[in-house]
């Protein structure tokens, strides 16, 4: 091996500089004398790139708006996209989530989660493993959803076949020692606990509000393990989940910036010829649980009349939190791309954010309820949307006293949606801002890798982005309007933890929200009131 000082390393890349500058001066020589097309004229003799939504089938492979999708022999889809740059991002997705746990312990995915990336049938411990993903050039991670479980690793493209080697040791081999496994159970019960020192309870409100929309079944189950089932937790539970849903059939294999035909071959010859290890010595497993969302509304309560109490000088207010919201539509449906504007018409965030064009300014939850209400501490819209079913709903805080005009304020945006046509201006800028933000966020690899997995995983093909685009752009203001009255025929789902001794009963949300916001004047709470 050369070794070369510092100066032989300067004169090396002041020579490369000066080449290139002697050669962007003769080039421009050249194009000064020459006629050099327009950047909208296509060069002559180069095939343009398709952009629309075709599909050709072509055997097992086919190619779909710059996708090329490879089905293996035991049924694994293996989805990848040319890209640029020196690095890649690959990943197995697994249709396996929290929604499958109704015969199994609360958790379970949380801890798989976890315990990836530990020790496997090659590697030792994560250790291990950490120093071949540098050698690789890249990390891995995982994450587990509702409906699907993601390892994932980023490295050089020169190094897909090793990159693929550590997933396939982390979702192929593992070994879930019971050591390694006391050890998750305490990061967990870590994660848990520092859960009550966030100034916004996020995930909490998240599991809350769908158990309160599909009680006791499938997306109503909590992502978050419980504590009190972390004892009960075991390798045998944990391989019994994985041989079950963890299946060729419900995989999909998503690389971005990746030769196609090398990542099959990788493919092939570390999730084909090689059997999971977790394969042997389970019997009787029963077949993935097929149930369907089923929508039940209903209302959460987690009173705790103390206020939380963060350590160090600047402690958290004292805030109760509300999540109002309704059943909307599964990612299938036609109707998700007008619930995708209505998410960003509604926006919000934060009483203290700063505003701006980018950040929600002109969303009517900052328009109509943050700059009107002072004692709001924040209102934020989200759209949960899934296979077969989703959620819509504002997640607001404020002071405990004042939780009653919280509930008005919410249920009064929502009544506005639903009896009246929204301006076409206010409309256009949702949906450019959600454009603007797809296409920007599609130019992260990362994203990129996720999306294609994802709609791979979810509908067997991938949607191009101008598909997507032009979903969003076909939108109006009527199909606004058409969807908030839908959405409201339906049963409330409504979440609530703090102090909520003054919330407004289930009875009296649900009756407001049918009467389009009047009570009568015997009632306890006038929802007409702002």
């Amino acid at each position: 091996m050369a070794f070369y000082s510092c100066k032989q390393v300067d004169r090396c890349l002041r020579k490369i500089c000066y080449n290139c500058i002697d050669r962007t001066i003769k080039i421009r020589k050249c194009s000064s004398n020459t006629a050099v097309p327009p950047l909208n004229v296509a060069l002559p003799g180069v095939a343009a790139t398709p952009v629309d939504g075709t599909r050709k089938e072509k055997g097992k492979n086919r190619r779909e708006n710059n996708v090329e999708i490879t089905t293996l022999s035991n049924g694994i889809k293996v989805a990848s996209e040319e890209s640029f740059g020196p690095f890649c991002t690959l990943g197995v997705l697994f249709d396996a989530g929290s929604r499958h746990e109704v015969d199994y312990p609360s958790g379970v995915s949380h801890m798989l989660e976890k315990m990836a990336f530990q020790s496997s049938r090659k590697y030792q411990d994560c250790e291990a493993v950490n120093e071949r993903m540098e050698e690789l050039g890249g990390n891995a991670d995982c994450q587990s959803f509702r409906d699907c479980t993601v390892y994932a690793a980023s490295a050089f493209t020169s190094s897909l076949g090793g990159a693929l080697e550590v997933l396939s040791e982390a979702a192929w081999h593992p070994r879930l020692t019971d050591e390694e496994i006391e050890e998750q159970k305490k990061t967990i019960a870590f994660e848990i606990e520092s859960l009550e020192y966030r100034p916004e309870p996020e995930p909490q409100m998240h599991d809350m509000i769908h158990a309160a929309a599909y009680s006791g079944n499938t997306l109503g189950l909590p992502k978050i393990c419980p504590i009190e089932n972390l004892t009960v937790m075991d390798a045998e539970i944990l391989q019994h989940f994985m041989k079950r849903y963890y299946s060729p059939e419900r995989m999909t294999i998503a690389a971005v910036n990746a030769d196609h035909g090398e990542l099959v071959k990788w493919a092939e010859k570390y999730f084909v010829e090689q059997a999971p290890s977790w394969a042997k010595g389970l019997e009787n497993i029963p077949p993935p649980d097929q149930s369907i969302a089923q929508y039940t509304g209903g209302i959460i309560r987690d009173h705790r009349p103390e206020p939380r109490v963060q350590p160090g000088p600047n402690p958290l207010p004292e805030l109760s939190h509300v999540s109002i919201g309704f059943e909307s539509v599964s990612y299938n449906e036609p109707d998700f791309f007008a619930f995708a504007v209505l998410n960003m018409l509604l926006g919000g965030g934060g009483s203290f954010s700063a505003g701006g064009p980018g950040k929600g300014m002109y969303s009517r939850l900052y328009l109509n309820v943050l700059n009107r209400h002072h004692w709001m501490y924040s209102a934020t819209a989200y759209n949960h949307s899934y296979a077969d079913s989703g959620i819509f709903c504002i997640n607001a805080s404020s002071n405990p006293n004042q939780i009653k005009d919280l509930v008005q304020v919410v249920i009064k945006e929502y009544i506005t949606l639903a009896t009246s046509v929204p301006h076409s201006e206010e409309v256009a800028r949702a949906k450019k801002q959600l454009q603007s933000m797809l296409m920007m966020n599609l130019e992260s690899r990362v994203i990129a890798f996720e999306d294609i997995g994802r709609q791979v995983l979810g509908l067997g093909y991938r949607k191009s982005p101008q598909e997507l685009y032009d979903a969003i752009e076909a939108v109006t203001p009527e199909d606004i309007r058409t969807v908030s009255q839908k959405m409201l025929d339906k049963k409330p789902c409504v979440a609530a933890i703090g102090d909520i001794s003054q919330l407004p009963s289930y009875e009296d949300i649900e009756r407001a929200v049918i009467k389009r916001g009047t009570l009568k004047s015997s009632g306890r709470y006038f929802f007409n009131r702002f």
